[in-house]
């Protein structure tokens, strides 16, 4: 399978100061994982530049005046009625053009997904899902997911169905296309009633015109690998094959890993590849092997993120790392000289991701269940599918 990466040593100029959680360096580690794991030599992966986006493309999805408000706090002027200015969205030289590149990267992910053969792309500095139509929110400034679900409605694709992983509720990508039949939301992440948005719960199931377009899986604090597992493959299985997207996107945010500095949540590195395969594997059987994923959340910068998303490449490569691999000593030295963090030795932590799945039957004592079952019921019947079986 062909793999577009989207790339741009600009999009490291995506930088809210030194103390900010969501630095830069992620992703540049990321990047250079993936040259010492030797995935970007592979003949499959076919970097492309990551453009700045015109301003026709950003207002598929946001108001005209608040990209002008983004241009004037690009020039020093705050607008934290529209969230830029904030402790979550400081403002910095070049804002608009920096947040304006990771929605062109990830557009141009969507194109090569939607050309003439099915193909796959990852957008590492994509995944911005809670920007809104009108204001910037938890990082975020342009919703890249967003305009790029646009772009393929706008191109002839009549069903897309997006996946997020997150820790956090893809709030912003929901609120798009809450009341758009055409594109179904799914989302798994720690509840609301514990964690930023505060959003995201199984009664929020879409509008008047789109019922069960949005999903939402709100799963208590201290789901592990197991349960989080059990539920993704629980609500997003059914749905992948029952909608039968001709496009999946998936925003593959990492911090739902324990180490995470922002979460509560109990996920290991290899869950989350696990989770990444599973996805993958619906894409090629539900959506013809159309298949954009993005990066997003993630703030273990050096633990969690790079593993996670060079996982995720090589995955849409169609290629296995086992947790004992060593990671290249080269990006070890690298990681350590530029961060002084722990540094990771092995692309994995505990192997073992089984789980049980949902056929094995609802344990209402389980509250990873509780909850998965409080998803079914809400969202299924509009899918057509029984809230109590294996389907």
């Amino acid at each position: 399978m062909s793999v577009t990466l989207p790339w741009s040593e600009s999009l490291l100029g995506y930088d809210f100061g030194a103390s900010h959680p969501m630095a830069p360096v992620r992703l540049k580690l990321t990047f250079e994982l993936l040259a010492a794991l030797g995935l970007l030599e592979d003949s499959d992966l076919h970097l492309v530049p990551a453009e700045v986006a015109d301003d026709a493309t950003l207002t598929t999805v946001h108001e005209a005046a608040y990209v002008r408000a983004v241009r004037a706090a690009s020039a020093g002027t705050p607008d934290r009625a529209r969230g830029l200015g904030t402790d979550d969205d400081p403002i910095f030289p070049q804002m608009h053009e920096a947040s304006a590149r990771i929605v062109g990267a990830t557009v141009a992910g969507a194109r090569a997904v939607w050309g003439e053969r099915p193909a796959h792309a990852v957008s590492l500095a994509g995944g911005m899902h809670h920007a809104m139509a009108s204001r910037a929110a938890g990082f975020c400034v342009y919703n890249d997911v967003a305009a790029s679900i646009a772009w393929l409605l706008a191109n002839g694709c009549e069903r897309v169905l997006y996946i997020d992983v997150d820790a956090h509720h893809g709030d912003g990508v929901e609120r798009i296309f809450w009341n758009e039949p055409r594109v179904v939301t799914l989302s798994v992440h720690q509840s609301g009633q514990t964690l930023f948005p505060g959003t995201g719960f199984a009664q929020d199931i879409g509008g008047a015109d789109a019922r069960g377009s949005a999903i939402n899986l709100s799963l208590p604090p201290g789901t592990s690998d197991r349960g989080w597992l059990r539920g993704i493959e629980a609500v997003a299985g059914p749905v992948a094959r029952e909608f039968a997207p001709q496009v999946l996107v998936s925003q593959h945010g990492c911090d739902t890993h324990a180490r995470d500095p922002l979460t509560a949540l109990e996920v290991s590195v290899d869950a989350q590849r696990a989770a990444a395969e599973l996805i993958s594997g619906w894409a090629a059987d539900h959506a013809g092997g159309r298949w954009l994923a993005t990066g997003g959340g993630g703030y273990d910068l050096v633990w969690t993120v790079p593993r996670v998303w060079s996982h995720l490449v090589a995955i849409s490569l169609g290629r296995h790392f086992p947790s004992d691999t060593e990671i290249p000593a080269s990006w070890q030295q690298l990681a350590g000289k530029l961060t002084g963090a722990e540094v990771p030795t092995t692309m994995g932590e505990v192997g073992d991701v089984s789980f049980r799945p949902w056929l094995d039957g609802y344990d209402p004592a389980d509250p990873v269940d509780r909850a998965i079952m409080a998803t079914r019921r809400a969202a299924f019947p509009h899918h057509g599918l029984e809230p109590m079986t294996a389907d």
